[in-house]
């Protein structure tokens, strides 16, 4: 592919930012031949040829001298439709939009495969940390123990303020939205899903299994209180918004995304404002640590440039670990150590702890350290669920490792 001629769907922060990446990049051999948008006549910051906006999407779909469909819009139905369509027509795809992605992989892998196209996507995961293709080529699921991290920016930079800068948990979250990190309804980042969308896709590239984001365990920082701050400061950690999947067996991974308590020795500890952090954790090449911005209109193009620019080079995704013979398969029969708070919900007697290691009761509000199965924690998504209801995993994997 000597020429990339792209059709860009999509002209908001990121879409306006892959224009500008886009056309610094010397070496690119790309430009953006059409651009479709919800509204033409609206005022936009990019200063961009008015012949080059359309709202039909069949003016980019139906051109015969654009190779390469680039979606970032932010509709997740939208970019179903767009993406199908160009895969069907043999037209690679390069999208950044995780809640698709995460719910729709195994049917766009079947289509790239049906219609010999590439759909590339490493700008959906940790923005312009390049781990799906690192993941998809240097490490093998048989050594590959544990991915693991901070995937979200928005709710980072909350509980960084929080904790870093002594602020309340609403101010912190009205400065994330004031500065762009947080839209003003939040709740995607700062109730998971955000993550949990990131750590499906994470986790195809690095065990070759598919989980439905409906299966995975996600619990968020919107019911944090400044109990549970008091508590992380007297034992000496913060509290991360962390996603991880896990080999438990040689047969077994499980995964989930939880607040946690992080200890300074934790790589991940240091992550702080809108950055992202992954560990890769190997049983022959220990830890690696990967850092970067993980959201914005820049770091987001960046990553959309790089996957632009393998495209040049016909580079696609293989998923090899999906033909693999012995895959690990998906459990949640495994125990966590957990720390609850609550204050009206009864949940001593709401949740099966099966070793309690330490309860605690104030007239403000009470905790329970304790051992509970991931299993019964989604069983009790309701009770967890409630506004006086805190929860935060307790790390308990690996430790004998990082002695």
């Amino acid at each position: 592919m000597n020429q990339i001629n792209i059709g860009l769907f999509g002209f908001g922060t990121v879409g306006q930012g892959i224009y500008r990446v886009i056309g610094r990049a010397k070496n690119a051999h790309a430009q953006v031949k059409r651009i479709c948008v919800r509204n033409v006549a609206k005022p936009r910051e990019v200063a961009v040829d008015p012949a080059l906006l359309t709202d039909r999407a069949a003016d980019i779909l139906d051109d015969p001298e654009i190779n390469l469909i680039v979606e970032v819009v932010d509709s997740a139905d939208a970019s179903y439709s767009i993406v199908t369509k160009a895969l069907r027509r043999g037209i690679p795809v390069v999208s950044g939009n995780k809640a698709m992605i995460a719910r729709h992989l195994p049917e766009l892998i079947e289509l790239q495969n049906r219609h010999n196209t590439a759909l590339l996507y490493d700008a959906s995961s940790c923005g312009s940390i390049p781990v799906i293709r690192n993941l998809e080529e240097y490490y093998d699921n048989d050594l590959l123990l544990e991915v693991k991290g901070i995937l979200n920016g928005s709710s980072n930079y909350i509980l960084s303020r929080v904790f870093d800068h002594g602020e309340d948990y609403g101010d912190a979250l009205r400065r994330a939205q004031q500065l762009g990190f947080a839209e003003s309804d939040p709740s995607f980042d700062i109730e998971g899903f955000d993550s949990l969308f990131k750590l499906v896709i994470i986790t195809v590239h690095a065990l070759g299994v598919y989980v439905s984001p409906n299966e995975v365990f996600t619990y968020g920082i919107s019911h944090i209180h400044d109990s549970d701050i008091r508590y992380a400061r007297e034992k000496r950690v913060k509290i991360k918004l962390v996603a991880q999947v896990v080999k438990v067996s040689d047969e077994h991974f499980t995964m989930f995304v939880m607040p946690e308590f992080v200890s300074p020795s934790k790589y991940i500890y240091s992550v702080d404002d809108e950055y992202n952090g992954v560990v890769i954790r190997g049983e022959c090449y220990d830890r690696q640590f990967m850092f970067g911005k993980g959201a914005g209109s820049l770091p987001t193009a960046s990553a959309i440039l790089s996957d632009i620019m393998a495209r040049r080079h016909g580079y696609k995704y293989e998923y090899k670990k999906m033909g693999h013979i012995d895959l690990p398969s998906y459990t949640t029969d495994i125990p966590l150590k957990v720390y609850v708070r609550y204050s009206q919900t009864d949940i001593p007697s709401l949740l099966p702890f099966t070793k309690v290691h330490e309860q605690y009761s104030s007239d403000e509000s009470n905790y329970i350290i304790g051992d509970i199965l991931l299993s019964d924690l989604i069983a009790h998504r309701a009770d967890l669920s409630a506004p006086d209801v805190f929860l935060a995993n307790i790390p308990i994997f690996f430790l004998n490792r990082d002695n």
